[in-house]
Order: structure tokens, then C-alpha cells, then sequence
């Protein structure tokens, strides 16, 4: 064979080879399906930062602790932030009412580490929703059955409302909450008795709070800290959306030098 028709016949066969190889296109790797769920920019090529009323991206969470914060006590500690010098805050959701499809969306662009503290009798027959938001990442805790006020209530009582929805998330979503949230942020000796019969690790309550109105503090200054613990609640008023609500919060996040973590990797 003369060396212009092997040159060619060796390029030929590589374009064959390349043509056959697997891509090597991250995308492309997780498959079709997961695939036409990741949208790396919208229909006019708007990144998704800025289709969700962001100014900037959302800066990458370190890497999460090799040692997550020691939880072995006889009872689940209480805790409203997370001891860490990671620039990192917690995003975490309650009750369940609220159930906006494009929050799901939200969740996925921006890959939102949210935690979502689930009461049976709001979510209802809307748990399908949750298992939207399970599947592009969000985690789902205990938030009671039925939304007592835990304080003063006997031991059979509270461990019931919270045992009967571990129950209840363990036939939904095959997961068994570690963390559990009472209603209303209030608690008793006997709700930590309870909690730990039923398996929790730990109690979460919050430092800050998104409103309608925008974030409250419960610490004088008044100021997002690393390790903070934010509530978003359920709007009960004609307000924004809890997407308006979630955005104008990440704003104030990245104003504070900050980002958001996933909780249930440090705890």
C-alpha cells in the first residue's frame, strides 16, 4: 500500500473509533432522563442564577465535614446553628403547604441543599410533591403529625405525633428522619424523651426566619453568621411566592459573604 492510502486509511479508522467511543460529556453521562432535567441556561441562553432573580452565582459549599458535630448524648441536642468556620448557612422549609411545581425547578438549577420538616395533616395528599423535591436533592425531616404545641402534652401523646410521622416519611419516602423540628420552635423535657424513643439525633430550630416581610433575627446582631440555621415558613398571607421569598433571601446570603450548605452533612 502506498503512504498516501495508509495515511488515509489510518484516519479513517480513527474517525471510525471517535465516532463509536462514549462521550465524555459530564451531561451526557448521567443519562437522557437526567439529562433533559439539567438546563445549563434557559431558551435565550439566560444562566439560571439570573432566571431565578439572582445577581451573581451561588458560591460552591466546601467540602462537607469528615467529622460531622457529635450528636451521642442521651438525648438529641437543640440546636439553632451549627458550630463551623464554614461560610455556610442551612436553608430549612416547614409544614409542607406551600407546593409550587417551579420551587421544584428552583431547587434543581440552583442545586439547593434544602432541608423540608414535613407535617402529615398540611401536606395532606401532597406528597408527591415532596418526592419531586426528594429526588433533585432535598432532604425530608420530621415536623409531627398534626402540628401541636409539644409543651404539656403527655409523653404517649407527643411520641405518637412524632414516631407516627417517622412512620409516615418511612412508607413515602424510604428514609427514617434524624432530624426533627417541634411546632412553633417549643419544646419540653418530655419532647426530647419522645424524640429520642423515635429516633432523632437532633432537634432544629433557627437563628433567622424569611417573612413576607424579609429576614427576622433572634440574636441582637442582627447579622447572617456562619452555621446559621434560616427557616423559611409557609406564607400564610397573600405575599410572595415562595420563590420570591427563597430568592430574596439567597441575596442577602451572598451579601453576607455566605452560601448554603446541606445540614444534614454536619449534624
Amino acid at each position: 500500500m502506498s503512504r498516501p492510502r495508509a495515511t488515509a486509511a489510518v484516519l479513517a479508522a480513527a474517525l471510525l473509533l471517535s465516532a463509536c467511543a462514549p462521550s465524555v460529556d459530564p451531561i451526557e453521562r448521567l443519562g437522557r432522563k437526567a439529562a433533559d432535567r439539567v438546563h445549563p441556561h434557559g431558551p435565550s441562553g439566560e444562566p439560571p442564577y439570573r432566571r431565578w432573580g439572582l445577581t451573581a452565582p451561588l458560591s460552591p459549599a466546601p467540602r462537607p465535614p469528615l467529622h460531622p458535630l457529635s450528636l451521642h448524648t442521651a438525648l438529641p441536642p437543640v440546636v439553632d446553628h451549627v458550630p463551623t468556620s464554614d461560610r455556610v448557612v442551612f436553608l430549612t422549609y416547614d409544614d409542607g403547604a406551600e407546593k409550587d411545581p417551579r420551587f421544584v425547578d428552583m431547587v434543581r438549577e440552583l442545586r439547593l441543599p434544602v432541608s423540608m420538616f414535613l407535617t402529615d395533616s398540611v401536606v395532606g395528599p401532597g406528597y408527591g410533591h415532596f418526592a419531586g423535591l426528594q429526588s433533585v436533592g432535598a432532604s425530608v425531616q420530621n415536623h409531627t403529625l398534626d402540628h401541636p404545641a409539644m409543651p404539656g402534652l403527655p409523653y404517649a401523646g407527643q411520641r405518637a405525633e412524632i414516631c407516627g410521622q417517622q412512620e409516615k416519611l418511612k412508607s413515602r419516602f424510604g428514609i427514617r428522619p434524624r432530624l426533627f423540628r417541634p411546632p412553633y420552635g417549643i419544646y419540653d423535657t418530655t419532647t426530647l424523651r419522645a424524640a429520642a424513643d423515635c429516633g432523632v439525633t437532633a432537634v432544629v430550630l433557627w437563628r433567622a426566619a424569611m417573612t413576607p416581610d424579609g429576614v427576622t433575627y433572634r440574636t441582637a446582631d442582627r447579622q447572617l453568621r456562619p452555621g446559621d440555621i434560616i427557616l423559611v415558613g409557609p406564607d400564610e398571607a397573600l405575599g410572595p411566592t415562595l420563590r420570591t421569598r427563597t430568592a430574596r433571601l439567597l441575596r442577602q446570603v451572598q451579601a453576607s459573604g455566605l452560601t448554603v450548605g446541606r445540614l444534614e452533612d454536619y449534624l
